[in-house]
């Protein structure tokens, strides 16, 4: 793979923590800071699109999330429809393209038919893709892709990581170029798990409810400094390298 010199990363996948204490610090419900959380993530989709993103991917509910109490898993299920009310007409109109990501079985048959409804009206859009990743889980995904391999009768030394890539959950979509982590916590927390091998990492301390355009340039800003070789080496460094080998 060639070295990548860009600026503005085409693809960013963002686990967007901190919902919940941005709402505890303010002595209210968990539940406000989700719903504040759905706010952030309309503006962030947006920054995106007019920053030439082509591809922005989200954890909104990771399969170890069913652990939380019933109550918040209720209302997270709950915002699901709510936020498909509220903004399905305006992001199809804005020329976003929706996409879920994870496993549907275990949601109720209403929310999955709104999943089903919103991807149908905004299959068409080519502005941004924004991948909504629910239910997910990376381990989760690496298996089922593994399933799905072998049920469509892949023969194992055909099993390479570009087939096994056809059959992963965003298999739609590049890999991430960047990928962020509001909330303060440094880890990947089963995210993405493949796709993001060699992701650019940016963690801030900000809460997700308060991500806004300063905190994604700066994010953006952090990933246009970076030098992406995947494992190679710089070209400047070629000539010295055949001098050692002269010498040697």
């Amino acid at each position: 793979m060639k070295p990548v010199s860009t600026s503005i990363p085409r693809h960013v996948a963002i686990v967007m923590d901190g919902n919940g204490r941005w709402a505890n610090k303010r002595f209210m419900p968990r539940f406000v800071g989700h719903k504040q959380g759905v706010d952030a993530l309309m503006r962030t989709v947006k920054a995106c699109a007019d920053r030439g993103i082509e591809y922005v991917t989200v954890f909104a509910f990771s399969s170890e999330n069913w652990k939380r109490p019933e109550e918040e898993v209720s209302g997270l299920m709950g915002l699901v429809l709510v936020a498909v009310s509220k903004y399905l007409a305006k992001l199809a109109s804005e020329g976003v393209r929706i996409r879920i990501v994870g496993d549907r079985e275990a949601v109720s048959s209403q929310v999955r038919a709104a999943w089903d409804e919103t991807e149908r009206r905004t299959e068409h859009n080519e502005r941004i893709t924004l991948s909504v990743a629910f239910n997910y889980g990376g381990r989760w995904d690496v298996v089922q892709a593994c399933r799905r391999a072998i049920e469509a009768g892949v023969p194992a030394h055909e099993l390479t990581e570009a087939r096994l890539s056809e059959f992963m959950a965003l298999s739609h979509a590049p890999d991430p170029d960047l990928f962020i982590r509001t909330g303060g916590e440094v880890r990947i927390s089963n995210f993405l798990l493949w796709q993001v091998a060699y992701s650019e990492l940016h963690f801030t301390d900000c809460l997700w409810p308060d991500f806004g355009d300063a905190e994604l340039d700066a994010a953006i800003a952090t990933f246009a400094a970076r030098d992406r070789r995947f494992g190679g080496v710089k070209t400047a460094l070629a000539p010295l390298m055949a001098d050692t080998r002269s010498a040697a």
